[in-house]
């Protein structure tokens, strides 16, 4: 039996209906030296995501910046790392990166506390809006040369933010850091923002070479909301 159409004019209405999402998502998984051996121990874990010039099917292009490029070059980086990426045409979606850190935290050992989020130029977009997305997961977040909605951040007022951006920046004006490092401070949030005075689009490059980044990421444990 057909429900009852509904009357003419403004009523109202709800909808509740249960999907199923297929989640496919190519990734580099990085574990640290000494992951295997030491079996006893919980690893802190970084989700970076790339920018807009490395979407696509071929994950060579995800170790061209950022800390995929960094893992490549040292034997002793001491996270283990996620690095997605993203569809051709497509922008980074919470619902996939959430099954992705899921399915990492279940099959490997990783300190629940120390689960870190950052990302560069469309990741930066990203990591912003996967923050408030999943405000109780990440124990703090750097984005670079990103940007986001300002009007969302009471939310993630707890978690520690540290945005690097660029002053020349053609692509992203740092305006975008800007607004949404003031916002999160007049939320009582704990953000600051490094900017190079002569540097454009990338950012990245002296960001994830920085020792001092990754210390700090260690130096904060997931906090709970206020």
């Amino acid at each position: 039996m057909r429900p009852a159409a509904p009357p003419e004019g403004q009523s109202r209405q709800a909808l509740e209906k249960q999907i199923t999402q297929i989640v496919r998502l190519k990734y580099l998984l990085f574990l640290p030296k000494g992951y295997h051996a030491k079996r006893d121990r919980q690893w802190p874990l970084i989700l970076f995501l790339h920018g807009a010039g490395e979407r696509g099917d071929d994950l060579e292009k995800v170790k061209r910046h950022g800390i995929p490029k960094v893992v490549g070059q040292r034997d002793d980086f001491p996270f283990v790392v996620v690095s997605p990426q993203c569809p051709a045409g497509e922008w980074w979606q919470a619902g996939p990166l959430e099954v992705l850190l899921d399915e990492a935290q279940a099959s490997l050992r990783i300190d629940p506390d120390r689960v870190y989020l950052t990302g560069l130029s469309m990741g930066g977009f990203g990591a912003w809006e996967l923050a408030v997305k999943c405000p109780d997961r990440f124990a703090a977040v750097a984005p670079v040369c990103g940007g986001g909605n300002p009007y969302r951040l009471s939310g993630i007022a707890h978690v520690p933010v540290w945005a690097f951006h660029g002053a020349k920046d053609p692509l992203v004006p740092l305006i975008r850091s800007e607004e949404m490092v003031e916002a999160l401070r007049k939320c009582g949030g704990d953000a600051r923002l490094t900017v190079y005075p002569d540097t454009g689009h990338d950012s990245w490059t002296e960001t994830y070479d920085n020792p001092e980044l990754y210390e700090w990421f260690l130096r904060h444990p997931r906090r709970a909301a206020k």
